[in-house]
């Protein structure tokens, strides 16, 4: 349970960067360009993680990085950015909230990962958790950022599932890189021809940028990633929730909000789903793809962990051998 714990925290890596990355983007990128401001947030992170992994694509992966790349990072990036700009931090954190309901239902149907009742009841007590954090009559709702939500909530549905589907392939930090440049890629021919030139930054905006390319795409992408590797989907989905969290949380510490009681109760019933609807020992197995891997750690032979796909280091199997961190499509298959 210790090694569960320690994955869920990894994973949780990425909703608390994504929760800050919707106040940086309203706050201080410019509204009126969305693509490039994807393709920025894109592009300088899949060039970052390509220089670390140097690794590249292949056979399948090639088209497998390219769909990943369309769907998680151009259409994703575009429709949050969209999302982030035409709503409030709080209304689109309620959409996303169904995350959880969302991955665990399409996990059973393509992945036959079977939620647990503990999961779905989890999924629901942070739904209402969320809705306490952030509801009220104040809420500000927008037909375009709702529906703009929904569609990134679906998109990065389908991309998330179908990373866990294909997996074992390359290591994460290559399947990562290579999703991001393919999809930055496409941003900037598209934002081109149809925004002109890239916008103006000042250093205000300059250390926005740097901050969703770096943490909220780089970093939280990896994690996340890795999270979907290890873990079932259920849980990914639940550890999602955390994204809210860290709204209401920035909102207290940067914006001088109060902390009410619906929002302290919210918090608590977020929390409360996370760790109630954890995984268990033979989730983490059966998520990995390996009915014989230690039920301690969730680990599996030739088990690449953050460390060694970072560093490219070798790690060893339960035998002892030494086994390449970053492996192709058809290395390390299950």
């Amino acid at each position: 349970m210790e090694g569960n714990l320690r994955w869920i925290a990894l994973t949780a890596v990425a909703p608390v960067a994504w929760g800050a990355n919707y106040y940086v983007t309203r706050e201080f990128l410019p509204a009126g360009q969305p693509l490039w401001g994807a393709a920025l947030r894109a592009l300088p992170a899949g060039c970052l993680l390509l220089a670390i992994a140097r690794e590249r694509p292949r056979g399948a992966w090639w088209g497998r990085s390219a769909v990943l790349g369309l769907l998680n990072t151009s259409a994703f990036f575009v429709l949050v950015y969209v999302a982030s700009q035409t709503l409030p931090t709080s209304t689109a954190s309620m959409v996303m909230a169904l995350s959880p309901l969302v991955l665990m239902l399409g996990a059973w149907a393509l992945l036959a990962e079977r939620p647990r009742g503990a999961q779905l009841v989890a999924a629901v007590v942070g739904l209402g958790g969320v809705a306490l954090m952030l509801g009220g009559p104040g809420a500000e709702v927008r037909p375009v950022g709702v529906l703009a939500s929904v569609a990134a909530l679906l998109v990065s549905a389908a991309g998330f599932l179908l990373s866990k589907r294909w997996d074992p392939g390359p290591s994460v930090l290559s399947v990562t890189a290579w999703q991001l440049t393919f999809g930055g890629l496409l941003l900037v021919a598209f934002a081109a021809a149809t925004e002109g030139a890239p916008p103006s930054t000042g250093p205000t905006a300059l250390a926005a940028y740097a901050y969703t390319s770096v943490i909220a795409t780089a970093l939280a992408f990896v994690a996340w990633f890795t999270g979907l590797r290890r873990l079932p989907a259920a849980t990914v989905g639940l550890v999602g929730l955390l994204n809210p969290v860290t709204g209401v949380l920035l909102g207290v510490t940067m914006a001088g909000d109060a902390l009410t009681a619906p929002q302290t109760t919210g918090m608590a019933l977020v929390l409360a789903a996370v760790f109630g609807g954890r995984t268990t020992g033979r989730d983490v197995r059966r998520a990995a793809g390996s009915s014989d891997a230690p039920p301690v750690d969730g680990a599996v032979p030739g088990d690449r962990s953050p460390q060694s796909i970072a560093t490219g280091t070798p790690t060893a199997t339960p035998t002892g051998t030494p086994t390449a961190a970053a492996t192709g499509p058809t290395g390390g298959g299950r």
